[in-house]
This record gives C-alpha cells, structure tokens and sequence, in this order.
C-alpha cells in the first residue's frame, strides 16, 4: 500500500506539471528535473525549464505537503478529541489566520517585514493560544477544547469581517479574499522548505505517539490506566497540530475539508490502526491535493479557481458518500 501510494504521488506531481497553458510534455519534465538534480545535462528551453523548476514544481510540492499536514492533523485531532468532526481548524487556527492577514494586508501592521504570510502565522498562534486559555478556564475537557475552538472561531471570524468592512476598499478586499480562500499562487522553494520541515517533523511526532492514539480512542481512562499522561500528551499534540495548520495556512491560505475527510477515507481503506491510519491519510492528502491544484489551475484558465474552493467542492459529496457506507457498514 505504501510502495503503491508513493509511486501514484511521483505520477501524479509530474503529470501535475504538465497541465497549464504552456506546453510542457513529461519528456521535457523528466529532462528539467534530471537536470536540476545533477543526473544528466539535456538541453531544454528556458522558458521551460523557469516554468517546471520555478513555478510548477514548488507549487505541486505545497500543495503535497499541505494535504499531508492537514490529513495528518485532521486524523490526530478527530482521534484525541473522540469526534469525527474534528478538523485542524476547529480551534480556530484558520480564523486567527485570516485576521492576522487582513491586519497585515489591510491596516498595514508590521508592513513588509511580516507580509500576509507572517500576519496569518502570528494570528493563528494567538488563536491557538486563546482556545488553551478558554479550554483551561472551563475544565480542558475534549468537549470544552471544541467549544472554545468556535468561541475563537467566532470571535476571529467576526474581527476579520470588522477590518475589512471597516477599513479595506475595494482592491484590498478582493486581493485578501482570494487568499483566504487558499490559493497556492506565487509560491516558491522557500515556502516548500518551510512547510516540508514542519510537516515532515510534526508526521514523525505524531507517528510517534500512534500507540498512545490508539489507546485514546478507547477514552483518557483507559490511556490513563495504561500509565499515559493524557494531559500531557493532549497539549503536545494540539500543540504540533496547531503549529502545522499555522505553517499551512500562512503559506496557501485556508484549505477546508481535507483534515476532515480524508481521514475518514483512510479509515475506511485500513482500519483505525494509527501505525496504518497515519502514513495512509499522509498519501492519500498528498495525492488529492496535488490532484485538487492541478485541476483548480486549469479550470478556469487563465483565472486560477482557489484551491480552497476546489477541496470543498469535492471534499463534500466525498464525506456524504463515506458517512453513507458507514452507516451502511453498520
């Protein structure tokens, strides 16, 4: 299953980067990336060669680790806080985000030296670090961590609506709306550096703890009696979850229904088991993300679709078909 993903995700990234309004075969994306990784020297037209190495290929590499972080962290947290509705932005990370960037983008706080991406990472942070507070006050209960994630959602939701209402005209609005409704555009191999080193350490992380999420399904008595400290591992995961969302989102915005459904799909393909259900939530993210962008950039051409609206439009009749056969397995 894991040799299978991988080799789909290789064919799937290239074939990702030949689909465009240039015309890029797979022969002129083997050359370019033989080329770039020493392997060979065949001549290829520039034009080409910026458009596959510069352009497409960091985006289908976000769009890869995007799927991966927000599967990842949409399994974890639906497993932690025993709801199947739990998705990364249910502690209103991605609403923190979307402030963060409006009073960067809009109110000009911080300027160039923090950019969209920066604003939304701080703003999430906060989010994040609000919903601990909220969830501490009241008990710290799985319920009340959800509660607390809508209270915050709310609360960031309607501060975003206030600054762009109140303050942004009409450039800024459109400008800050397209990326809040996630956007890989302009993305480079800095923002794949980024977001693969904190994928990549937070994936091994929670591969880590897959034991003690097994044993948390069973409910915080049981993992306690097995010696687990449940408060401990609780906020260590929330954290690293929250950390990825918040590296994510700043980079492409907000990408709902992946952490929400596609831990479903890989339950269904491997059972509950998150020595299985880890590392298939991780490729199946991949490869849908990948999918999900090539499709959205192409749609429309030349107006690229916002990827964010992409994952919803499939994300949905997807859980609706997974919810059905649940139902039916039962």
């Amino acid at each position: 299953m894991t040799v299978a993903g991988f080799a789909a995700l290789l064919v799937s990234v290239l074939v990702a980067m030949t689909l465009g309004p240039a015309d890029i075969s797979l022969v002129n994306v083997r050359d370019i990336v033989l080329n770039h990784l020493g392997l060979a020297d065949i001549p290829v037209r520039v034009s080409k060669n910026a458009i596959v190495w510069q352009e497409r290929l960091p985006r289908a590499l976000v769009a890869a680790t995007c799927g991966v972080g927000l599967g990842i962290c949409g399994a974890i947290m639906q497993s932690l806080l025993r709801n199947p509705l739990a998705d990364p932005f249910v502690l209103g990370i991605s609403s923190g985000a979307s402030t963060g960037a409006v009073v960067v983008g809009v109110l000009g706080v911080g300027g160039a030296a923090l950019g969209l991406s920066g604003g939304a990472f701080i703003g999430a942070l906060v989010a994040f670090g609000l919903v601990l507070l909220l969830a501490h006050l009241s008990g710290g209960t799985n319920d009340r961590v959800i509660l607390a994630g809508v209270a915050s959602t709310q609360l960031f939701s309607a501060l975003t609506s206030f600054v762009i209402f109140a303050f942004a005209d009409s450039d800024e609005t459109r400008g800050v709306m397209f990326w809040l409704l996630g956007s890989l555009e302009g993305v480079r191999w800095d923002d794949v550096m980024l977001c693969a080193t904190v994928v990549g350490i937070g994936a091994l992380v929670c591969f880590h703890y897959a034991f003690v999420l097994d044993s948390f399904s069973f409910g915080s008595d049981v993992a306690s009696s097995l010696g687990i400290d449940v408060r401990k591992v609780r906020i260590a995961l929330l954290m690293i979850t929250a950390l990825i969302t918040a590296t994510l989102v700043s980079v492409a915005g907000a990408i709902g229904f992946v952490g929400l459904v596609l831990p479903h799909a890989a339950r269904f393909l491997v059972g509950s088991r998150h020595s299985r259900l880890i590392p298939t939530t991780a490729i199946i993210g991949a490869i849908f993300m990948v999918w999900v962008d090539a499709v959205s950039r192409v749609a429309f051409a030349p107006t690229p679709l916002p990827v964010g609206v992409g994952t919803a439009l499939v994300g949905v009749p997807a859980f609706i078909v997974i919810m059905a056969r649940r139902r039916n397995v039962r």
